[in-house]
């Protein structure tokens, strides 16, 4: 074979790399549209799990940081001025008697924990005690503070403590809760569908009616039908999730619980609750394991109230 016949043209150069060029295109795009198949296949799987999930729902149960409210909230506003204030606190609240209670609660608190690395034991005392006692007491009582605090403890020793502080700061006005923007209008469309929305967190009573109370929306009460914390059980606890159901005298099959923590997801679950994750920013990141394992949303606006199954025949019964 001669070399003429194996040497390409310019011309033929030209036309393979252009027909290269649009077989690489045709492919790429070939892939772009299976890809945004398979994108809006997951996305309607998703709608419809939503859906499936609010079908004979009549009780919404909601967690508070990182559902509700964001992360860095909590983080950067609530717990820094416990911890920069409580010498304070107990100094000008020493000798009233909610003070005291507080402290014997973490008292005991610290007796139940006094086989725990770090614990700091808090010394008997009363009212009447010298300066120098008290100041050892007083003392004490911050370190055991801070260390539940180092340690992330939800104990209701802590728990109410806090929640009494926080009570001062935000009726001062040096504090408001933040409450995530689309919040308040899914709880009012879940109120108009004759829903009853309630609270459980980590975080007391007290606390949890505060940061409503005293939100950037408003006073936001009159929302809720009620709130439970630690007293009622922990959050990781399957038990808890069957005493707040008994509790509203609710069916737990008819209950969905919103939480951004899956260690609270799994326990719900298992009491036989509707659960689902919240995906917010800054919270933690969920393994591809557990987005598999339950429903997620990153907003409150895609349960709204009325595209459970039941509520589309309803209103296709009514078209008809």
């Amino acid at each position: 074979m001669s070399d003429r016949r194996l040497r390409r043209t310019p011309r033929r150069e030209e036309a393979a790399r252009t027909g290269d060029k649009r077989s690489g295109e045709t492919g790429s795009k070939r892939r772009a549209e299976k890809t945004g198949s398979k994108r809006r296949a997951e996305e309607a799987a998703g709608a419809d799990s939503i859906s499936s999930l609010l079908d004979g729902v009549t009780v919404v149960l909601l967690d508070i940081e990182g559902t509700t409210t964001p992360i860095t909230f909590v983080k950067d506003q609530l717990f820094p001025y416990v911890r920069s204030q409580v010498r304070q606190h107990l100094e000008e609240h020493w000798g009233d008697g909610e003070c005291q209670q507080d402290i014997t609660a973490l008292r005991k608190q610290a007796e139940e924990d006094k086989e725990m690395d770090g614990v700091v034991l808090i010394p008997e005392c009363t009212t009447d005690d010298d300066d120098e006692t008290r100041e050892k007491v007083l003392s004490a009582v911050v370190e055991n503070i801070l260390w539940n605090m180092d340690a992330d403890r939800k104990v209701t020793a802590l728990k109410q403590l806090q929640g009494h502080m926080w009570r001062a700061a935000y009726q001062a006005g040096r504090i408001k809760g933040e409450v995530y923007s689309d919040v308040v209008p899914a709880i009012r469309g879940w109120l108009e569908a004759g829903w009853q929305v309630y609270i459980y967190s980590s975080g007391s009573v007290e606390a949890q009616k505060l940061l409503f109370g005293f939100s950037t929306e408003g006073d936001l009460l009159e929302l809720f039908s009620g709130h439970f914390d630690t007293t009622t059980g922990l959050k990781v606890e399957t038990e808890s999730y069957r005493r707040i159901a008994k509790a509203v005298g609710c069916d737990p099959g008819n209950i969905l619980f919103l939480t951004d923590v899956v260690r609270e997801a799994k326990p719900a679950r298992e009491a036989g609750m509707k659960t689902c994750i919240a995906v917010r920013p800054g919270n933690a990141a969920l393994t591809e394991e557990e987005i598999a394992d339950f429903p997620t949303i990153k907003s409150f606006s895609e349960l709204a109230s009325d595209v459970s199954p039941s509520k589309k025949r309803s209103r296709q019964k009514v078209a008809k």
